[in-house]
């Protein structure tokens, strides 16, 4: 016989809430306003460019729909894999998934130009191109992750909860798989064309997505009062030490197979030791930050026990995140195209057209606010939801999880 999890809403002070919600709400504002200023204005008004069309906006997007499907990967190791320990945590890491996945799309529809031709790319396709793939990966997972809430919370639907949850799981890696391949896919630039590209950010979607669960689940509990045990945190924490440590490997796998063919070495030389702005963000973002600081906090004898110390190792992930995707996104594109191998290439016309240079790009202040726009969205719909429904559990102290296990 199974212990009952008992669930209940988040019941913090109505003052701290509201004061949330009004934050939140500011933040969300100020993002939408930016994306009316840049529609109205045109996209001069960023720091894109002829060459760099995918700017900072774009970095927040795919790193808020990459860590979606992450933090879906704690749901699935209670279900799929069948850990009692991770089955408390379910329902908080679907809906966080899903709003994930709403925050980014909302960026990623904004910051393309004229969102009110959406329709368009959703009613007409073509199926020799990724980014229509997509629109169904990302709208599926959306649908599917609802399901799978649906299937833990409603006691009829429960023994569903496995085959459902397992679909998501498979959904979910090909979303990743595709999200990858949108760069991976993209032979005419120097730094993509890679299938390296699309399981590296599938390990990419686990660290990220699991360190801003972590925070959120942190913070929760902390502002309502209920206990986490130092077990559950242990077994969070050293999964991101396992995660961080992969990206870590596929990075190092990604770069010695750019640098094994000659046709790349002008580029691994622009980033790794002369490429200014993204070589400090390859080494001191996506490496320092995201991967080495972390892991030497985590596996820390004595830091690694302390929560605060974990909560830091999680904002590092992200930040790292964030640099991680800055680097593929926008210095790969800064990278100047070979368009015609043996000969110099002359760009006439507005700064950044294709040429023979490195193609500038300045990140603008609108552009930075609609991102951040995308994670407030993200962080309302949570904070709604774990407000009015039943996502967190009582308690996740060593007892109630140690009983868990035994009645399981």
């Amino acid at each position: 016989m199974s212990k009952r999890i008992v669930y209940r809403e988040w019941l913090i002070q109505p003052e701290r809430y509201w004061g949330l919600l009004a934050v939140l709400a500011a933040i969300i504002a100020i993002g939408g306003a930016s994306a009316l200023y840049m529609e109205h204005e045109g996209h001069w008004v960023t720091g894109m460019t002829n060459s760099v069309v995918w700017g900072l906006p774009h970095v927040f997007a795919v790193f808020l729909i990459v860590a979606a499907s992450g933090a879906l990967n704690v749901a699935s190791i209670g279900t799929v894999f069948n850990k009692p320990a991770y089955k408390p945590l379910g329902r908080l890491s679907g809906l966080l998934a899903a709003g994930l996945l709403v925050g980014g799309l909302l960026v990623l529809v904004l910051d393309l130009g004229r969102p009110d031709r959406l329709v368009v790319a959703m009613t007409t396709y073509n199926f020799s191109s990724i980014f229509a793939w997509n629109i169904f990966l990302y709208t599926g997972f959306l649908a599917i992750t609802i399901g799978y809430l649906w299937t833990m919370a409603e006691r009829k639907g429960n023994y569903l909860q496995r085959p459902v949850g397992v679909f998501a799981f498979l959904w979910r890696l090909a979303l990743t798989t595709g999200t990858g391949s949108i760069f991976g896919f993209l032979v005419g630039r120097t730094a993509y064309d890679t299938a390296v590209l699309a399981p590296m950010f599938v390990v990419m979607s686990f660290a990220y997505g699991l360190a801003i669960y972590m925070l959120v689940l942190m913070t929760s509990f902390e502002w309502d009062g209920r206990p986490i045990g130092p077990k559950i945190l242990k077994r969070l924490k050293d999964l991101l030490g396992l995660f961080v440590g992969a990206v870590l490997y596929f990075t190092i796998v990604y770069h010695l197979t750019n640098l094994y063919g000659a046709k790349n070495t002008d580029f691994e030389a622009f980033l790794l030791a002369n490429g200014g702005i993204y070589t400090l963000m390859f080494w001191g973002g996506w490496v320092l930050v995201g991967g080495l600081l972390p892991l030497g906090i985590i596996y820390h004898p004595r830091l690694g026990k302390d929560r605060n110390w974990i909560a830091t190792a999680c904002a590092l992930v992200i930040a790292g995140g964030l640099a991680a995707m800055y680097v593929v996104i926008i210095g790969s594109q800064a990278f100047p195209l070979e368009m015609f191998p043996g000969k110099t290439v002359l760009a006439f016309g507005a700064p950044g057209d294709v040429g023979g240079a490195v193609a500038p790009y300045t990140p603008t202040l609108p552009e930075l606010l609609l991102g951040i726009g995308g994670v407030g969205v993200a962080m309302l719909i949570v904070s709604v939801g774990i407000r009015v429904l039943q996502f967190l559990p009582e308690s996740l102290s060593d007892k109630e999880m140690d009983g868990l296990a035994e009645a399981v």
